[in-house]
């Protein structure tokens, strides 16, 4: 059983991840009108949730 909201740590881990990639040249998957910055970019795309990565929660 897991909740589908992201802990600050995961969420901070995943927009860090998907900012290195669009900095190293990877393609926005939202509409972009303008050159921002990369973690901006990442944060609209949690937002839409169309982000390529996946969480995988541990249980202990």
């Amino acid at each position: 059983m897991s909740s589908k909201k992201l802990t600050r740590f995961e969420k901070a881990r995943i927009l860090g991840a998907r900012a290195l990639q669009l900095s190293m040249g990877a393609k926005p998957l939202v509409k972009v009108s303008e050159s921002i910055d990369p973690i901006d970019i990442a944060t609209l795309e949690l937002e839409k949730k169309v982000l390529p990565l996946d969480v995988r929660n541990r249980e202990k």
